[in-house]
């Protein structure tokens, strides 16, 4: 479902690289919509965008490869735990923790492109 989310407003590329960097990407660019909606006080649309943005980790949660080693079990504990920092954050407008997750996303990206060269 991520993907679709993701998809519908970019062209995906067909580099399996490029994509993961994508989606991360579509999660900080989902996460400022929230937060706006949540200065903004538009519940339904923080709602909207949170539950884009844990598609977008739980299609990152599905493509792990666990016979690759203890990364895919850190990532996924990693994405689990953005996720259930997002429904608390989307409750208590606690816009700390949607930066948080932010945070945490962008140093996912730059170690992404550390790794792969992108």
């Amino acid at each position: 479902m991520g993907i679709e989310v993701y998809n519908q407003q970019n062209a995906i590329s067909d580099d399996p690289y490029v994509l993961v960097l994508k989606l991360y990407e579509g999660i900080i660019k989902y996460l400022s919509f929230v937060k706006s909606a949540m200065q903004d006080g538009e519940v339904e649309q923080k709602f909207t965008y949170i539950n884009k943005t844990i598609a977008i980790f739980d299609e990152l949660r599905n493509v792990l490869d666990f016979d690759g080693g203890e990364v895919a079990y850190y990532l996924d504990g990693l994405y689990l735990y953005q996720i259930e920092t997002l429904f608390a954050a989307g409750i208590d407008d606690n816009i700390n923790a949607v930066n948080q997750v932010m945070k945490v996303t962008q140093g996912l990206i730059d170690a992404w492109k550390e790794e792969t060269g992108l």
